[in-house]
């Protein structure tokens, strides 16, 4: 009997460098296994909170594993679920 794998999603994102205080928005969102019922959330240009509300939920499961701010305006995060 196979072992099941944990979910992944990986989210870019980007904030409005014109902008001082603009909100972190989704570039790309890269789900490998599934993120049901969080998967509305990950859509390009949709907000970043809303979609971590959705998946670090204690319902849902996930929780950070990695987070890279690369400049002071994009980043990406890396969460996991068993």
């Amino acid at each position: 009997m196979a072992t099941r794998q944990p979910d992944l999603v990986l989210i870019s994102w980007s904030r409005n460098p014109l902008v001082a205080g603009s909100a972190r928005r989704i570039i790309a969102a890269r789900v490998i296994g599934n993120a049901v019922p969080c998967r509305p959330s990950l859509r390009p240009n949709g907000l970043l909170n809303t979609a971590l509300a959705c998946l670090l939920d204690n319902d849902v499961g996930f929780k950070v594993v990695f987070r890279k701010k690369t400049s002071s305006i994009n980043g990406y995060i890396l969460l996991q679920r068993n």
